[in-house]
C-alpha cells in the first residue's frame, strides 16, 4: 500500500503546492501526495507557470486548509516552511519532517523585473524537485 504524504505550508499557494506537483510527476507511483496549508492563500499563478515550463500541471490545484483534506492517515508530514513546522496540526501517526524552502513571493514581493521574479521561482522549484528526487533518504526509507 502506497504511504501517503503531507506537504504543509503557511498558505498552501506556492512552495507546498510545487512539492505536490513535483511529488506526483517524480513519486506518484510510490506515493500519494497532497498538499495544505495552514490558511488558505490562493494558488500563485507564478508558482503554475514555472511548473508548466517543465510539463507539470499544477493549474487543477486549488488551495486548501488541512481541515479540506480527505480523511486519510498521513504517513508523512512534510513542512516546506518554518512557519509551518512551528504551529504544525497533529496528524495521529504521522512523521513529521521538516525541509524549508524559500519563499518566493517574499523574495520577490519589492521587485519590478517579471524576468528576474521567475528566476527565484525557478530556483526554488529546482530545489523542491531534488528534494522530492531524494525524497525516500529524507523520510528514512
Amino acid at each position: 500500500m502506497k504511504k501517503n504524504i503531507l506537504f504543509l505550508c503557511t498558505g498552501n499557494s506556492c512552495r507546498s503546492q510545487m512539492a505536490e506537483g513535483w511529488g506526483r510527476y517524480l513519486k506518484g507511483d510510490q506515493f500519494n501526495f497532497y498538499s495544505a496549508g495552514t490558511k488558505k492563500h490562493g494558488l500563485n499563478p507564478r508558482a503554475v507557470n514555472v511548473m508548466a515550463e517543465l510539463d507539470v500541471d499544477i493549474s487543477h490545484h486549488s488551495s486548501k486548509t488541512t481541515d479540506e483534506l480527505p480523511d486519510v492517515k498521513m504517513d508523512y508530514v512534510i513542512t516546506v516552511c518554518s512557519d509551518a513546522h512551528e504551529s504544525c496540526p497533529f496528524f495521529p501517526g504521522g512523521k513529521v519532517v521538516h525541509k524549508g524552502f524559500d519563499d518566493p513571493p517574499r523574495l520577490t514581493k519589492d521587485m519590478k523585473n517579471e524576468e528576474e521574479i521567475l528566476k527565484v521561482y525557478r530556483q526554488v522549484r529546482e530545489e523542491i524537485k531534488d528534494f522530492v528526487l531524494k525524497i525516500e533518504k529524507y523520510l528514512e526509507l
